[in-house]
C-alpha cells in the first residue's frame, strides 16, 4: 500500500500513524527529504586535533571520513573508492597520511584527493586523477567545536540552522573556559528500533523517568522536575528540557555534575572542581543560565545531548526497523585528567551501552518498534496530544516554552518531519 504523507501526521500532530515508524516507503522519503537536506552531526574538533587525524562518521547510511587536513582545515569525504566503491578507510579513528583502497591500492590524501593509481604506469591513457578524488561532503561547518556536514549545497549557515538553540547549548558550553572535549571513541550498538524514538526520548521526554527508571530515579526528583522544569522548542525539531533552579538554591543542588555518580562516588577534589565551575557560571553565562540544570537537548534531525550525564548521542538509521546508536562521553577540556576519568563514570554508569538507564531505554525503544509493526492496528495511531496548545512565549527564554509533561516538543518535530517528507513526495 502506497504512502501518502498527509495521512501519517494530522494537522496539529497530535495523532501519529504507526507507519511513520515501520514503513520502508516512509524511510526512503526520510533519506531524501531529511538526511539529504539537513545539517548532520559528524564529530567534534577535539577528535581531530592534529593534521592527519581522522574519525569515521555517518550521514544516514552513507559512511564519511572526517579528517584534519595538512592545511589545518576540516574535511569530510564519502568513504568509498572512486574506482570500485570499496571503503578506503577501515579504522574507526587514527592518524594517517593516506587512505588506501585494499582492492587495487588507489590511495587518497586525508583531504580526499587521489594521488596514486599503481596500474596507470602500464597504460598509455593516463586518467585525470584530479577528477577522481573521494566525493566531498559539499558543506562542512563547525560551531563550538561541533562539526556538521550537509549534502545540500544551498543549506542555510549552521549558526542560522541552530538559531536560538545556541542560547540553551551555551548554558552548558559557556561554563567551561577551555570548552569541552569528547573523551575517547564512541560506544556503538545496534537496536531493532526506529531512529526517531531515541531522538524523541531525548528531545524532551523526561516524564518517563520515575516510572521506567523507578529503581534509580526517586519520585522526589520527578516532583522537582514537575515543579521547576521547562521544555523549550526554539524551532521545530530543536528542543531543550531543563530545571530552572531557585535563586537561593544551595550550590551543590545547582552545580553541573553533582547529581552524577562521578561526584557521588568521587573525591572531595572532584566535588570542589564542580563547585568552582558553578561559582564562575553567572559571570560566564549570566544569572539566568547559571541556574539552568539541563536534562535533555535535541538538534534536528538526530543529535541528542544529555546534560546531567554529559553525553552526545547520534541515532543513525539503518532502515525503518534498525538503528545504530553512537554515544560519546563529554568532559571539560581543561579539567585535570583524574577528574575527567571520574566524571566519565557518571556517563558509563547511566548512559553507556551497559548503563542502567540506557539499557531500560533501549528495551522500550525496541518494544515500541514492535508495537508500530503489529497487524490490524493501523487504524489506531499513537496519541501525542498531551498539553495540546498550552505552549507559549516566555519573557526570559527564547522559543515556545511549557511544562515538561506537554508533548509539544514531539508534535513540532513531527510537523517538521511531515513537511520535509512532503517536499520530496512524488519524486520532487
Amino acid at each position: 500500500m502506497s504512502v501518502r504523507v498527509a495521512d501519517l501526521v494530522n494537522d496539529d500532530a497530535s495523532l501519529i500513524s504507526r507507519r511513520c515508524w515501520a514503513d520502508q516507503q516512509v524511510y526512503e522519503l526520510e533519506k531524501r527529504g531529511i538526511f539529504g537536506r539537513a545539517w548532520l552531526f559528524l564529530g567534534h574538533e577535539s577528535q581531530i586535533r592534529e593534521p592527519g587525524d581522522f574519525v569515521q562518521a555517518y550521514m544516514c547510511e552513507t559512511p564519511v571520513i572526517l579528517a584534519r587536513g595538512g592545511d589545518g582545515g576540516i574535511h569530510a569525504s564519502i568513504n568509498s573508492c572512486t574506482h570500485r566503491g570499496l571503503p578506503v578507510c577501515r579504522a574507526s579513528h587514527g592518524n594517517t597520511r593516506r587512505f588506501v583502497c585494499p582492492y587495487h591500492s588507489w590511495s587518497y590524501t586525508v583531504e580526499g584527493d587521489l594521488v596514486t593509481i599503481p596500474q596507470e604506469s602500464e597504460v598509455r591513457c593516463k586518467p585525470d586523477k584530479s577528477a577522481l578524488g573521494l566525493k566531498r561532503v559539499p558543506r562542512v561547518e563547525s560551531w563550538r567545536g561541533l562539526v556538521f556536514g550537509s549534502f545540500d549545497e544551498a543549506i542555510i549557515p549552521l549558526e542560522d540552522y541552530l538559531g536560538d538553540m545556541r542560547f540553551y547549548l551555551d548554558a552548558f558550553f559557556g561554563r567551561f573556559p577551555g570548552g569541552i572535549e569528547f573523551l575517547g571513541a564512541p560506544h556503538r550498538w545496534v537496536m531493532d528500533a526506529n531512529w526517531k524514538l531515541p531522538v524523541e526520548n531525548q528531545l524532551g521526554d523526561v516524564n518517563h523517568g520515575a516510572f521506567l527508571h523507578a529503581a534509580i530515579i526517586p519520585r522526589e526528583i520527578q516532583q522537582q522536575i514537575e515543579a521547576i522544569g521547562y521544555s523549550a522548542v526554539t524551532a521545530p525539531g530543536h528542543g531543550a528540557t531543563f530545571r530552572l533552579m531557585p535563586e537561593d538554591a544551595p550550590v551543590d543542588e545547582v552545580a553541573w555534575g553533582m547529581e552524577g555518580m562521578g561526584a557521588i562516588l568521587g573525591t572531595d577534589e572532584v566535588r570542589q572542581y564542580l563547585r568552582d565551575v558553578q561559582a564562575q557560571a553567572a559571570e560566564r553565562v549570566g544569572d539566568l543560565r547559571a541556574r539552568m540544570k539541563g536534562l535533555t537537548y535535541g538538534i534536528y534531525p538526530n543529535l541528542s545531548f544529555l546534560w546531567s550525564n554529559t553525553s552526545f548521542k547520534v541515532s543513525h538509521p539503518r532502515g525503518p526497523g534498525k538503528v545504530e546508536y553512537w554515544s560519546w562521553a563529554v568532559v571539560p577540556a581543561d579539567a585535570p585528567d583524574t577528574i575527567k576519568q571520574t566524571l566519565r563514570r557518571n556517563y558509563s554508569s547511566f548512559f553507556g551501552p551497559g548503563g542502567i538507564l540506557e539499557q531500560e531505554d533501549s528495551e522500550v525503544w525496541v518494544q515500541q518498534y514492535r508495537g508500530a509493526s503489529i497487524d490490524f492496528a493501523d487504524d489506531r495511531p499513537f496519541f501525542y496530544g498531551l498539553g495540546l496548545g498550552e505552549e507559549a512565549g516566555h519573557p526570559q527564554l527564547p522559543g515556545l516554552v511549557s511544562v515538561t509533561a506537554n508533548e509539544f516538543y514531539a508534535r513540532h518535530f513531527f510537523r517538521r518531519w511531515r513537511d520535509d517528507l512532503q517536499s520530496v513526495e512524488g519524486g520532487q
